[in-house]
């Protein structure tokens, strides 16, 4: 019984390769949009963000196991408090570092 539990925490091989090549397709895409050029600036930018939010979906599903289903509730709030502290402190910093460098001018 140990075993069953273990398989279904860690996922199978199959999961594994299938986040790999999706993370590597979603990472190709935005090389090339960028490395290419052939798309306006403003284009080239929405595909970036936009395939960057969808790889961050795919790593939460497929690496870290992560599902917004009821019955990994405990999962889900630690994930959702930890990204939320970190945005504080990335966004806090760098409102910081801002207000510093306009009062230096």
């Amino acid at each position: 019984m140990s075993n069953h539990h273990e398989a279904a925490d860690h996922g199978s091989v199959k999961s594994y390769l299938t986040g790999f090549v999706l993370s590597v397709i979603l990472t190709a895409i935005p090389f090339w949009a960028v490395m290419t050029g052939q798309l306006s600036p403003g284009m080239t930018l929405t595909t970036v963000v936009g395939l960057a939010i969808v790889q961050i979906v795919v790593h939460l599903k497929y690496f870290l196991h992560l599902n917004f289903s009821p019955s990994s509730r405990e999962n889900t709030v630690a994930f959702m408090f930890s990204a939320l502290i970190i945005v504080m402190v990335v966004g806090l910093s760098v409102w910081i570092i801002l207000s510093a460098n306009e009062m230096m001018m």
